[in-house]
């Protein structure tokens, strides 16, 4: 017991004890405990992992089990949340330190029987990770209540403008000696971020976020002052500089997902004027989607004026023109909140670009505007009143093929569309054999006259032809010989 206090004395040590005490309970087939913050992994989420994990290891001595915070992001992802290193770095704590998403097999962990799971800053988990729903024991966070009571879950959930707001307040209650100057300082640069150093206007701050600030600055009267605090967490957040398209939409981003479609919502924070204005923007947003499997892309823009008042805009873009404008429309429409959306020029026809009238709505909440749109589309599927194939829509620009199982699709649709046709004017579809090859040492060969000069339309031309022949065979396979 001497040595694990002794191991646990300052935060530094903790973390750095992390990694091998996770091996040895992988090896030993012992209780691991993860504290794991949200997706997006933004400071409010890494912050309050590294501080609520340290907390519990600090007052659970006598529990058999380790205590790891883990970052739900990989390791490739961690220099793109610029505040998140910079603050860490700042408050002597060191990537290599830190324990991310790819260096623990939570799943494997689970299975095993191994697993326990509390969740800060979210409160329910993505489809992906729903299985390990069961190792929940504990949530807290401050987005509203999504999971459904449990009597093995206990559930701290407060509407505050910042998640570290609610662990600041279980830590000083419950076990002030561990608020020393470097835990209060982390959380007090968190909370001073996400309630935009405590402005009113800006819509995050509440009585509680303003409770335990003050109560950090009369524990620590050495902490930084608020407004330089602030700028300078902001001008890491922002810098977005030398960040391709795709890293600036991974920056931020969470994404939502119905039973066949995702859509991802990234904070991009820059005016979205220029954002509009990087070179073959549509082509890279489609390649974005494509890639990482999202139907649809919402981008939620972010500025802020000399006064440290939001500006914010939203783009929205798909492949598919049908679920783009019900996208829109959707956010158009929404009373709860009213987002105020009116229409700015897109040098893109496929992207359309609002002027976001109420700065007070975040990604936060609009998440909920999303996920209701995409529920009440899987109910318009399922009731055959909605919801038409995407894949017959695709944005033409695109040169980025569909999904293996999208272009299956969309040809397996093409061709029942051209049978029925077929079918309805009593002839039948041209089996289209391969013409018999020629004879090269017979009279009349192609390459009599030398090889074929290869242009541009012819190579399209090829690709057609390939691409009738594979529908044709893949036609073959499918069941009932449809």
């Amino acid at each position: 017991m001497q040595a694990r206090s002794k191991l646990l004395r300052n935060m530094d040590t903790f973390l750095r004890s992390c990694s091998a005490a996770l091996k040895r309970s992988e090896e030993e087939g012992s209780a691991v405990h993860v504290v794991l913050g949200n997706e997006a992994c933004d400071l409010d989420s890494m912050v309050s992992a590294i501080t609520f994990a340290y907390f519990l290891a600090k007052t659970s001595a006598k529990t058999p089990r380790t205590l790891i915070p883990v970052l739900n992001i990989r390791r490739s992802e961690l220099p793109l949340r610029t505040e998140g290193t910079y603050f860490l770095r700042e408050n002597g704590i060191a990537e290599e330190s830190l324990v991310l998403r790819d260096e623990v097999d939570l799943h494997a962990l689970h299975r095993a029987g191994q697993l326990l799971l509390t969740l800060v800053d979210h409160n329910v988990l993505p489809g992906a990770d729903s299985v390990l729903e069961g190792a929940v024991v504990e949530v807290v966070d401050h987005r509203p209540l999504e999971r459904a009571p449990s009597a093995g879950c206990a559930v701290t959930s407060e509407p505050v403008g910042s998640c570290a707001t609610l662990i600041a307040e279980r830590i000083s209650r419950s076990a002030p000696h561990v608020l020393d100057k470097q835990v209060a300082a982390l959380l007090y640069g968190t909370i001073v971020l996400d309630c935009v150093n405590m402005a009113p206007e800006a819509g995050k701050v509440t009585p509680k976020d303003r409770e335990l600030v003050a109560l950090l600055e009369s524990k620590f009267t050495n902490l930084p002052q608020r407004a330089t605090l602030f700028e300078s967490l902001q001008r890491a957040k922002f810098n977005v500089a030398g960040l391709s398209t795709e890293q600036m939409l991974q920056k931020d981003m969470k994404a939502v997902g119905g039973d066949d479609v995702t859509v991802a919502i990234s904070g991009v924070y820059m005016r979205l004027e220029a954002f509009l204005q990087r070179p073959g923007l549509q082509q890279e947003l489609c390649e974005f989607c494509h890639k990482h499997r999202h139907a649809a892309l919402v981008a939620m823009t972010i500025s802020f004026s000399d006064g440290n008042q939001p500006y914010r805009q939203i783009a929205v873009y798909s492949y598919s023109t049908r679920l783009r404008e019900q996208l829109c429309q959707a956010l158009e429409n929404s009373q709860n909140p009213h987002l105020n959306l009116s229409p700015i020029a897109s040098p893109y026809p496929h992207i359309k670009a609002y002027h976001q009238g109420n700065t007070l709505a975040s990604r936060k909440k609009v998440l909920p505007v999303v996920k209701e749109f995409l529920r009440e589309r899987e109910r318009a599927v399922h009731a055959g009143t909605g919801g038409e194939e995407l894949e017959d829509q695709f944005d033409s620009s695109c040169r980025t093929p569909p999904l293996e199982e999208e272009a299956r699709h969309h040809r397996y649709s093409a061709s029942r569309r051209r049978r029925q046709a077929a079918e309805d004017s009593g002839t039948e579809e041209d089996s289209q054999l391969p013409p018999t090859p020629m004879n090269s040492l017979v009279e009349g060969c192609p390459l009599d006259n030398g090889l074929p000069r290869l242009t541009a339309d012819a190579i399209l031309e090829k690709f057609s032809r390939m691409a009738k022949e594979e529908e044709n065979w893949g036609e073959r396979d499918l069941p009932g010989g449809q």
